[in-house]
C-alpha cells in the first residue's frame, strides 16, 4: 500500500547514451511508475501487491552493482544508488555487467541515506538492513507489501548509525566460517528472491516440449 505524500517534481538528467535517470528529489509519486510494476499475491481471501526495493549504500564494484540491477529487473524490484559511489554510472562495465537491460532498470540516486529516507518514508516493518552480524536470520524477514532491502558497501558494509537505527531489522545470511562474507550481488539475489517467496509466479518463459530440447532457441 502506499502511503499519501506531496508530489515531487521531477528532474532527470541525461547521463550516458541517451538514457535518462532520476537524481536527487526526483522521486516518482505513487501516481507515476511506481504503481505499475508490482507483484500481486493472494492472502487468504485478500488480494495484497509486493512492492521490492533494494537499497545499496555506497557500492564500491560496478560488476556488483550491474548484476544486481539485472536481477532488479527480473524481479519487477526497484534500485536505489546511495552516493557516495565508487564508479561512475556510465562506465562501460556497469552496463555490460547489466548487459541490454542496464538502461530498463528503475533507478534513482541519492546524495545520502538521510535524503532517502525522507523522500520514500519507509514505514515500520518495511525495512531489512543485512549485515553478516545482523540479529535475525533472513528467513524471518517481514512480509511486507513494501520492503526495502538495504546493503552497504563492499569493503565497509554498513555505518552503524544504520545499523543502530534498525538494529531489530537487521539479518544476516547464514555462512561457514570459512569465509567472511557473500559477494555483495549475491547476497542481494538471495534475499530479494526470498522476500518474494510468497508472490504470484510471474516466470516469464514457459517449459518447452521435450521435443523441444536440443534445437536452438
Amino acid at each position: 500500500m502506499f502511503h499519501s505524500r506531496p508530489a515531487i517534481r521531477i528532474k532527470p538528467v541525461l547521463i550516458a547514451k541517451g538514457r535518462w535517470i532520476r537524481i536527487l528529489n526526483s522521486v516518482p509519486t505513487a501516481a507515476d511508475e511506481f504503481s505499475g510494476m508490482q507483484m500481486n499475491i493472494s492472502s487468504n481471501t485478500h488480494e495484497r501487491k509486493l512492492e521490492r526495493h533494494v537499497v545499496l549504500v555506497a557500492p564500491e564494484i560496478h560488476w556488483n552493482t550491474g548484476n544486481i540491477g539485472r536481477t532488479c529487473l527480473a524481479t519487477g524490484a526497484f534500485l536505489h544508488l546511495i552516493k557516495p559511489l565508487g564508479f561512475s554510472l556510465d562506465s562501460r562495465e556497469v552496463q555490460r555487467a547489466g548487459l541490454d537491460y542496464w538502461e530498463n532498470v528503475k533507478l534513482t540516486l541519492w546524495n545520502d541515506f538521510d535524503e532517502f529516507l525522507k523522500k520514500m518514508v519507509p514505514q515500520d516493518g518495511e525495512v531489512a538492513v543485512f549485515s553478516k552480524r545482523g540479529a535475525k536470520s533472513f528467513w524471518t524477514m517481514p512480509a511486507a507489501n513494501r520492503l526495502f532491502l538495504v546493503f552497504g558497501s563492499e569493503t565497509r558494509g554498513l555505518a552503524e548509525e544504520i545499523l543502530y537505527r534498525y538494529f531489530a531489522s537487521t539479518y544476516y545470511i547464514p555462512i561457514s566460517p570459512e569465509t567472511r562474507s557473500l559477494n555483495l550481488s549475491t547476497a542481494a539475489g538471495i534475499a530479494l528472491y526470498e522476500s518474494l517467496r510468497l508472490a504470484k509466479p510471474f516466470h516469464a518463459w514457459p517449459p518447452k516440449s521435450s521435443s523441444g530440447y536440443g534445437e536452438e532457441s
